[in-house]
């Protein structure tokens, strides 16, 4: 008897001691009793902006000029087509979609939690009647915000806004990313995360690219067809899935021949495009956006003289771009875009004539966004990650991977259309302190851009243009990046009144018709892929690379095969003030500085030409940085122009 009354103490005792040990284990593995508490963290010092006296730019429309025969037409980059960015009063006065979140500032907590929470409530409340002229408005406080995992921006017309990108006096987000975070499948070499080992069920890993980041403006939508796989996911695997409503293999649809032109959809110049009969068009709607993607061929690659090669072939779509959609035809299975193709687009891999590659047809598609985020913008606050046990002083011309499992983003667009960067600071962000991957009418503005602690394998630590079109890079500033760059199929953007300290990169896949114009770029000697200590990566010629990155580079097919392909027709620069220092210690030398000539890369005047020399295709920019293309050679010179800017009238 006298154990049976014992008992109950006893059970009380074991669940008092079962209820501890959970708490403790939630609150060391970041689970819900962990949200507001303290944490061990560092909040490393982060050094003043970089000070620079940059040009004062009006961007608007009615500033732009008119297009200029023989070039293309950039009157249209940048959010809402050079509406020019909101202003405060285009922000709703209704006071629930004005708000800030529960968070104080320095006290050494999780403000995750608090932050994703007001999105939320935003996305619920106020975006399903906001619009670009009734944005809402998130307000942070001054000091220092702990985060630990990615933050989900998939609220349409809002504004998430701090108090200043000066880390000392402004609103300063310290990224200290949890084990769910950060990447937990590396390469075997230990180089870069490993997106093949990081999948789940049918979940690729690759589905993250261009990688996590601190804010990830990008629908978290789920296919049906990969609910069950999102649900039983891991923590460190959900985020695989998210925003797969928009994936091309899953929202596209395939195209069928145009009348009259055998193998091919549409050409370049036509804004109607050919739907296969049975495609499924309930996603394509007037108003909407749609990606068109051209699949590649054997053709297109020899086109780009990356032909023969020992590298593997991709079937993949390299020519891509994102349009409005104007009209949809039911009947003819047609839908009409907002501009003009600027790329050929055939059925498929082989109906240009072109044989298999890798064995196997592949379809070009047009994909609709079918969950695009809309009208976001990101202003006035700074963010750096960080990483224990690191020097970033050991970061500053390194072009290594120095912690491959947090080479996180600062900022991540994706899926995004009409949204905008404006006033941030970042410092020593873990990769790209803001990047694209299929957004459209972006406008990248007045940031201040310093440092990343990976540099190296896998591509980390651009200013990252990639499958961005119609977008527009203005006063920035970047120090101790590996490049700016655009890639992958981007196309009609401006770059107008940045200073650099590294490189004007056409990393390759087909990017083209951007424009580079009053910018100031001034690399060091030792802005090269060669200084590198762990985890490297390189752009230079085959084996020991010794070449330095000159202030343009520009994407050979037989060298860019490996990742993408080579760059495309008609990037121009114009009234670049560019200087490169040739060697240690030495001047500054002028690059491309004839202030009045119109520099057209891979263009002969009429069509696409790839840089050659004596007659033969360049195979690497490396070593041919001061050649002179402009004899009929790839570089079209043949134009100037009296004015200080091909894409403003003042």
């Amino acid at each position: 008897m006298k154990q049976r009354k014992r008992l109950p103490f006893i059970l009380a005792a074991v669940l008092v001691v079962i209820g501890l040990v959970v708490a403790m284990v939630l609150w060391r593995s970041g689970g819900p009793s962990a949200d507001r508490q303290q944490r061990p963290w560092t909040t490393p010092q982060a050094p003043p902006l970089t000070q620079v006296a940059l040009p004062s730019i009006d961007a608007s429309a009615a500033n732009r000029r008119a297009p200029i025969p023989g070039l293309p037409d950039w009157s249209k980059a940048g959010y809402r087509g050079g509406a020019g960015l909101p202003t405060d009063a285009d922000i709703n006065p209704d006071p629930k979609c004005r708000i800030a979140p529960d968070v104080s500032p320095g006290d050494g907590r999780d403000d995750t939690d608090a932050i994703q929470s007001a999105i939320d409530r935003i996305k619920r409340d106020c975006s399903p009647t906001a619009s670009f002229t009734k944005l809402s408005l998130i307000t942070l406080p001054a000091g220092v915000l702990d985060i630990t995992r990615q933050i989900s921006v998939d609220a349409d017309y809002l504004i998430i806004r701090g108090q200043g990108a000066d880390p000392a006096t402004g609103t300063r987000f310290v990224f200290h990313p949890d084990e769910n975070t950060r990447y937990d499948v590396l390469t075997k070499d230990g180089s870069t995360w490993d997106q093949d080992r990081m999948g789940f069920h049918d979940g690729n890993g690759g589905w993250l690219w261009p990688g996590r980041a601190l804010f990830r403006v990008q629908s978290r939508e789920v296919d049906p067809d990969y609910r069950k796989d999102y649900e039983s996911a891991p923590a460190n695997r959900k985020d695989i899935f998210e925003g797969t409503v928009n994936v091309h293999w899953k929202s596209g649809v395939k195209l069928r021949e145009k009348p009259g032109d055998p193998g091919f959809s549409a050409r370049a110049g036509d804004t109607v495009i050919q739907l296969a009969t049975k495609g499924e068009m309930k996603n394509l709607k007037p108003g909407g956006y749609v990606n068109i993607r051209a699949a590649n061929s054997m053709a297109f690659y020899q086109q780009q003289q990356a032909l023969p090669t020992d590298k593997d072939l991709q079937n993949l779509h390299m020519r891509e771009q994102i349009f409005t959609i104007t009209a949809v035809d039911q009947a003819a299975h047609s839908i009409t875009i907002d501009k003009p193709l600027e790329f050929d687009v055939p059925v498929d891999s082989t109906s240009d004539g072109s044989p298999k590659i890798d064995g196997k047809v592949y379809e070009s598609k047009a994909a609709p966004l079918v969950d695009p985020v809309v009208g976001v913008g990101l202003e006035n606050f700074h963010i750096s990650e960080d990483v224990p046990g690191l020097d970033p002083a050991k970061a500053t011309q390194n072009y290594s991977n120095l912690s491959p499992a947090d080479a996180l983003n600062g900022i991540v667009l994706k899926w995004a259309v009409n949204s905008w960067v404006r006033g941030l600071g970042t410092y020593m962000t873990g990769s790209h302190p803001i990047v694209t991957e299929e957004a459209k009418n972006i406008e990248i503005v007045g940031n201040n851009l310093n440092g990343a602690w990976n540099k190296g394998a896998g591509g980390n630590g651009y200013l990252r243009g990639s499958r961005v079109w119609d977008s527009l890079y203005v006063n920035n500033v970047s120090r101790n990046l590996r490049h700016f760059t655009f890639q992958w199929s981007a196309s009609d953007n401006v770059v107008i009144g940045n200073d650099f300290d590294s490189d004007l990169n056409l990393h390759g896949g087909w990017e083209r018709r951007n424009l580079f114009e009053r910018n100031i770029v001034r690399v060091p000697y030792d802005h090269k892929s060669g200084n590198c200590t762990t985890n490297c990566g390189g752009e230079g010629i085959s084996g020991s690379d010794d070449s330095t990155w000159y202030p343009i580079y520009w994407a050979a097919g037989a060298k860019a095969v490996k990742w993408s392909g080579a760059s495309g027709p008609q990037n121009v620069f114009f009234g670049n003030t560019m200087t490169k220092q040739l060697t240690p210690d030495g001047p500054y030398l002028p690059y491309y500085s004839d202030q009045h000539r119109i520099y057209q890369f891979g263009w002969n005047g009429s069509g696409y030409q790839h840089l050659s020399q004596n007659g033969d295709p360049i195979k690497d920019w490396a070593g041919n940085e001061e050649g002179d293309f402009t004899q009929g050679n790839g570089v079209d010179a043949s134009l100037t122009d009296p004015g200080t800017s091909l894409f403003l009238k003042n």
